[in-house]
């Protein structure tokens, strides 16, 4: 005989009892419930691209991309990694049917294969909402795209805890590099370490700016968090329009009370990818879930697909990360979501198996959450405790003598009463 086989998931890859999953699916439903109220309109993308869709990588492999990519027949393709990817290619596909500016938002599932660590999966969710905008977009869909965030983490205290939502701006730091006249080299690598400031030690901050752009350049990067930006008015237009932005666009969320936003300008986001106001949020109650969401503005969506230029401005949650480090804490009263059901119809015999199922299709027109038990042969000794189990709050007993007369044997599995009745009362005495 041949050994069984593993029945755990690969490494990455999350697999919930019912009670914790219909706990992430309560919290996700909270979620999109905001998203839904902002006007956001739902769209639920292939999971496979074509390959080329997918990544410009010369080197087409799983190494190289951290994708999962196959090929059948001549195709080659891939699991979608993001959201942006496929909602580029659908935006270019569909520019004459959507009403800019447009929102769209999804949620599914994604694959990255890198090497799983904690609060990282190679399977996992993502909530995305973004608004785009034809040629230009106002910066005031930033203050609303991060206005939602606010509001998605408000429906789930319990998970998020407080939190703040830090506020940066590609464009102030392209300005700045302009203004120093760092080279696209320096411009780099200067923003990789502003990106990692607050996991770096000064002095290694410090020391890797000077050695990067030069100890003059580094002693003005350095004074921006010192002495704030304000300085830096009147140095070029570009600067001094940047700086407008921010200030503006910090007042615009506090008139909108959002009160967990924080100007922070060590927040860069995607390096190659973002060229506006950025935004990223941390659980300051449960710092261990790390990043609980973020975006940005981003222009050329769809210069991959068309040469029609989109501006947009997106957000992206995981909720994995957040949802299953709650559940693993165990501040989750997993109690609340354990399945029940309202009946449990007991059939005592083959034949009142037809009537039994009757009286079923009845009680869920009627909205009651019914689970029949259907093993005839068993005993009622067997069907009562089956009814315990599933903490149903009532049985329904079907005999011969129920049958002949129509009627229903209610048992109230709280207090033990049980009364014969019709089907109709029935379902006024459960409900």
């Amino acid at each position: 005989m041949s050994d069984l086989k593993p029945t755990k998931p690969m490494s990455g890859f999350v697999e919930l009892l019912p009670a914790a999953q219909w706990f992430v699916d309560a919290c996700v439903a909270k979620m999109q419930g905001k998203v839904r109220l902002a006007g956001f309109d739902y769209i639920d993308l292939p999971a496979i691209e074509r390959a080329e869709v997918l990544t410009d990588e010369a080197d087409w492999s799983e190494t190289a991309t951290q994708m999962y990519l196959f090929q059948k027949g001549d195709t080659k393709m891939g699991l979608r990694y993001d959201g942006t990817v496929g909602l580029s290619r659908f935006v270019a596909g569909h520019l004459n049917d959507l009403t800019f500016p447009c929102r769209l938002t999804q949620f599914s599932k994604r694959y990255r294969g890198e090497r799983p660590q904690k609060g990282r999966y190679r399977e996992f969710y993502q909530l995305d909402f973004d608004i785009l905008g034809l040629g230009e977009l106002s910066s005031n869909y930033d203050a609303e795209i991060v206005k939602l965030a606010a509001d998605i983490y408000d429906s789930i205290p319990d998970v998020v805890g407080d939190y703040v939502i830090n506020i940066g701006s590609r464009t102030f730091w392209n300005q700045f590099a302009k203004y120093l006249n760092l080279s696209g080299e320096q411009t780099d690598s200067a923003f990789v370490l502003i990106d990692k400031k607050d996991k770096l030690e000064s002095s290694d901050f410090e020391s890797g700016l000077t050695e990067s752009i030069g100890a003059a350049n580094a002693a003005q990067v350095k004074s921006v968090f010192d002495a704030g930006y304000k300085k830096l008015v009147g140095k070029t237009a570009g600067l001094d329009a940047a700086i407008a932005e921010l200030d503006g666009f910090m007042e615009l969320l506090k008139s909108m009370g959002v009160r967990s936003a924080k100007l922070n300008l060590a927040t860069m986001r995607g390096l190659g990818y973002y060229d506006g106001i950025v935004y990223e949020a941390q659980s300051l109650t449960y710092p261990e879930i790390g990043s609980i969401g973020g975006g940005g503005r981003y222009g050329n969506l769809v210069g991959k697909f068309s040469k029609t230029s989109v501006i947009g401005s997106g957000y992206a949650i995981g909720t994995n990360r957040m949802l299953i480090t709650a559940l693993d804490s165990g501040r989750v009263n997993l109690s609340e979501y354990e399945s029940s059901a309202d009946a449990a119809v007991l059939v005592m015999g083959q034949g009142q198996v037809s009537y039994a199922m009757s009286v079923c299709a009845r009680l869920r027109d009627a909205g009651i959450v019914t689970v029949p038990y259907l093993d005839t042969d068993k005993k009622f000794k067997n069907q009562i405790e089956f009814a315990d189990k599933i903490k149903s709050k009532f049985s329904i007993i079907i005999g011969e003598d129920e049958v002949k007369d129509k009627l229903v044997t209610v048992k109230n599995m709280s207090t033990g009463d049980q009364q014969k009745m019709t089907v109709e009362e029935a379902i006024k005495a459960i409900k």
